[in-house]
């Protein structure tokens, strides 16, 4: 015998989250429903799933925009950061994607430092172009100045002497 039911996940070799299918009575009570990856299809439960189904549309909608924003945001302008720059324009240190999502932030553009790409860290001063993936269907370059130039620090504090113990005999 078989049973109709909705997945609620992912399932390998048997279907994505939302779809209805037909298993093994078994296989459905004893492996699927336990493990919450599917539901019996009963009208009530399908019509949680369809409500379910566009609310994920609705949110993928709404972050497909958020990214479009963003990304016209970004390619109006160029980002510059500011780095100590020894003999032949070359770094002290790198500028990695921590430091260009932290030079975004500062002009007010939240970009996670995963959603930048960079096949390597930056040594050198100069124009970069830098891959920048918002959204799985959209992404852009962002151009990246790289000046030398006097990097703010806080100073290190300065260790005080220990007063010296004289040694009495």
């Amino acid at each position: 015998m078989s049973t109709q039911i909705i997945l609620t996940a992912n399932v390998e070799n048997l279907g994505t989250q939302g779809q209805t299918v037909s298993v093994a009575e078994g296989y459905a009570r004893n492996f699927l429903f336990p493990r919450n990856l599917a539901v019996p299809a009963s009208p009530a439960n399908l019509k949680r799933v369809e409500a379910q189904r566009k609310k994920r549309e609705a949110e993928a909608a709404a972050a497909l925009a958020a990214a479009q924003e963003t990304v016209t945001k970004l390619t109006k302008q160029s980002f510059e950061i500011v780095a100590k720059v020894g003999a032949e324009d070359k770094l002290y240190g790198t500028i990695t994607a921590q430091d260009i999502a932290a030079a975004l932030q500062k002009e007010g553009i939240s970009v996670d430092r995963k959603q930048i790409h960079l096949e390597h860290a930056i040594r050198t001063a100069g124009v970069f172009d830098v891959d920048v993936k918002l959204h799985p269907e959209v992404a852009t370059k962002v151009k990246i100045h790289i000046v030398g130039g006097e990097v703010e620090t806080a100073p290190a504090p300065v260790a005080e002497e220990a007063p010296k113990k004289s040694k009495k005999k």
